[in-house]
């Protein structure tokens, strides 16, 4: 893939000064620089743990890095393991003799498992982590890292432990796109940050999760027992398993599934830890089908570093899909959109200025001359300032990608990855932190440097 040459739009007046939007280049070389093809006897061999919409969707990103093998699936419904097989087996371009089972543990048994990619619904997710990492397997875990608050520490604590590599799958910490705003903002582009703004709005059924019901759904297709796992035992029920992200007894709501990206952004790009306090409102106002997560949600954070943040997800927006960031600075501002940043420059004026027009001509006047005498009248120096400038990743640019290839790659070097577990936890223990205002009406104070609520 390569970029589009440096081009020029048009100037347009702004405030009766010149604007140009410059399409700000990225090297290519950087952005979408390839593993070198690795030799067959080097292969990484890595095992699926949850088999369904995304789990499936990262192993087809995963398969795309050069020297992994899908080796093994484990799921709870008997079609996704049959899929995986129509997709991943023998004569298939991975062409493995893919194990499948509805028992991870037979997973962890086998020698030939290097890593796991577990994407399982969140209550399994601490679990399932634990226990591939002391059966001494490398995990790539799904976002949020935690159901439970409790979940964190022990997370935490068995990758160092077991000297195991634990990547959360936030896959922003990795894009060029986020790495460019956080260099943009380190080098005071839009001066001092005061607030951040984001947002992840949806206006459709699957958008709200209420993802297709095969029509072989059973207890005989389906291991309900196991799905449930530390789940409240229920008779066995359809929706609540294809559709579990609805319902808080597996799912974290639109917090875990969408303010968790929002935080992992956030907090890559600044460099903080977490808020400090957070207060939520939000209820269920349009998918009322017997779910009990919000499809509204809007939350308000306190940092450390002097600056607030505001999420909100909508799922019923009224429009299309839309997911973004608008960091405000004292000099500026900065908008992330998809796989483009643009910076919006307005620098303080360095003089105070005056109002005088209500005064009286003699005093306007005196007002003035004194003004003038202590801010003398200068000619502008320089070039004129670039009011708008834009940063677009490569056409076909993947971020999942580039997350995975940092995984792997740290799973060959043992170097920490880009995203381990306490910073996983951070990011999913702040976005948790909504449901918890929301369930008790109340402001709720947590300390991002132990990651404990106060």
């Amino acid at each position: 893939m390569t970029l589009d040459r440096r081009t020029f739009l048009k100037s347009a007046s702004l405030a009766a000064a010149a604007t140009k939007l410059h399409i700000l280049e990225a090297s290519a070389e950087a952005i979408m620089q390839q593993p070198a093809t690795t030799a067959a006897s080097d292969h990484l061999q890595f095992a699926l743990i949850g088999a369904g919409i995304q789990g499936q969707s990262d192993t087809r990103t995963a398969l795309l890095v050069p020297g992994v093998k899908l080796v093994a699936v484990a799921d709870c419904y008997d079609g996704r393991l049959a899929h995986c097989k129509e997709l991943w087996g023998p004569g298939t371009s991975n062409n493995v003799d893919l194990f499948t089972t509805r028992d991870y543990r037979e997973i962890l048994a086998r020698k030939d498992v290097d890593a796991v990619l577990i994407a399982t619904p969140d209550h399994w997710h601490k679990q399932a982590a634990v226990d591939a990492m002391r059966a001494g397997k490398d995990v790539y875990l799904e976002k949020p890292m935690i159901h439970l608050y409790s979940d964190g520490p022990e997370i935490i604590s068995t990758a160092r432990s077991t000297d195991r590599i634990l990547q959360v799958g936030s896959q922003r910490v990795s894009s060029v796109i986020y790495s460019k705003v956080k260099e943009l903002l380190a080098s005071g582009a839009i001066g001092q940050l005061n607030m951040v703004a984001a947002r992840w709005d949806r206006n459709s059924s699957l958008g709200a999760w209420n993802y297709s019901v095969p029509a072989d759904a059973s207890p005989e297709t389906c291991d309900w027992p196991r799905f449930l796992g530390s789940a409240p035992k229920i008779p066995w029920n359809a929706e609540r398993f294809f559709q579990w992200r609805k319902w808080h007894d597996y799912g974290s709501g639109v917090a875990g599934d969408l303010f968790v990206h929002l935080f992992s952004g956030t907090h890559f790009i600044t460099g903080s830890h977490g808020p400090t306090r957070a207060m939520a409102t939000g209820g269920l106002r349009f998918w009322k089908d017997g779910r009990d997560a919000p499809d509204v949600l809007l939350a308000l954070f306190d940092y450390p570093e002097g600056f607030n943040l505001s999420l909100r997800v909508n799922f019923v927006d009224g429009g299309d899909e839309s997911e973004g960031f608008l960091f405000t600075g004292s000099e500026g501002t900065m908008e992330v959109a998809g796989q483009t940043v643009t910076i919006t420059r307005a620098p303080r004026e360095k003089e105070p200025g005056y109002t005088v027009s209500t005064f009286t001509n003699e005093i306007q006047q005196k007002t003035i001359q004194q003004y003038r005498e202590k801010y003398p009248a200068t000619a502008p120096t320089g070039a004129p300032y670039d009011a708008i400038e834009k940063f677009s990743a490569p056409k076909g640019y993947s971020d999942s990608y580039d997350h995975f290839s940092n995984f792997f790659a740290s799973v060959r070097s043992r170097k920490q990855p880009v995203e381990d577990a306490t910073f996983g936890f951070r990011a999913a223990g702040a976005a948790l932190l909504s449901n918890l205002s929301l369930e008790k009406g109340a402001i709720i104070q947590w300390n991002p440097e132990t990651m404990k609520l106060a």
